[in-house]
């Protein structure tokens, strides 16, 4: 096993806190770097700057506390246990996360938030991550130029 490894290894079990802050922050703001590069744009620094602050000041230390509460509220490995903490993190953490994720970055910036393919991925929210922004503005547009090109205005 490398070195580095062994010391993170180390590092993770002496400052649980920290360590998990510094790796979950990196992660978050490699998300939105390899967001930016498989789009093909150039790389906007500012705004992983702006991801790894929000992930830092918020997503991090909200993921470490929340992650350890629900261990401690629903304990066990059972597939109940399991999915009694995947509901509670769906109906509760996500929702919190996503909302804390669009407002740190609206006090952040002036510019409009990235898309939600990537840079949420790393949010515990299945149901974020899969609706991609871009696509669902995209069908919007579709559905209305369908309803005017067959003259009707009922629903989807």
């Amino acid at each position: 096993m490398a070195s580095w490894w062994r010391a993170l290894v180390r590092a993770a079990q002496r400052h649980p806190w920290p360590t998990n802050v510094v790796l979950y922050t990196t992660l978050f703001s490699a998300g939105d770097a390899l967001q930016q590069r498989l789009r093909g744009g150039p790389a906007d620094w500012r705004q992983t700057g702006r991801v790894a602050t929000v992930a830092v000041t918020f997503h991090a230390n909200f993921n470490y506390v929340w992650l350890r509460l629900l261990e401690r509220a629903l304990p066990g490995r059972t597939p109940r246990a399991i999915l009694a903490k995947l509901v509670c993190d769906q109906a509760v953490g996500g929702p919190v996360a996503v909302s804390a994720f669009y407002t740190g970055w609206g006090r952040a910036s002036s510019s409009p938030p990235p898309t939600p393919t990537l840079v949420l991925s790393a949010i515990p929210c299945p149901a974020v991550t899969t609706c991609h922004r871009e696509a669902v503005l995209k069908n919007t547009h579709m559905s209305e130029k369908r309803q005017q090109d067959s003259g009707a205005g009922g629903g989807c």
